[in-house]
């Protein structure tokens, strides 16, 4: 079947989208391609990848286990040991329930987006 369009970024809705942004480019290394007070984009130079924040005013917190969180990012790491710790530094946080066992590690972002980091990659 033919593609109708491609995928030009994931965006996820936060209170303040700037320090997630802030966030997601200190686990990825990537830049800001865009900036205003409501909506950043962060990605790789060439802009081939890209995830985007946007401020939503009566944002609420996913829950970890829960049904509402809707989505999750995976992120492949070398070292998930070093990896928690890093993201740790960051903001994130480890919830108790982690199903992962030694395969991968749930986080939560600093606005409660729940994220994987593995090595399965």
């Amino acid at each position: 079947m033919p593609a109708i369009g491609q995928l030009a970024a994931v965006t996820l809705d936060a209170p303040d989208p700037q320090a997630l942004a802030a966030f997601y480019a200190g686990l990825t290394g990537w830049q800001t391609l865009y900036a205003s007070d409501d909506f950043v984009y962060i990605g790789t130079p060439d802009g081939a990848q890209r995830l985007g924040f946007q401020r939503a005013a009566e944002f609420r917190r996913p829950s970890w286990p829960g049904d509402d969180k809707q989505l999750h990012l995976d992120f492949g790491v070398a070292d998930l040991a070093e990896a928690e710790r890093e993201l740790t530094a960051l903001g994130a946080t480890k919830p108790e329930h982690q199903p992962g066992g030694d395969k991968w590690v749930v986080l939560l972002d600093p606005a409660g987006h729940p994220f994987c980091v593995t090595t399965m990659v």
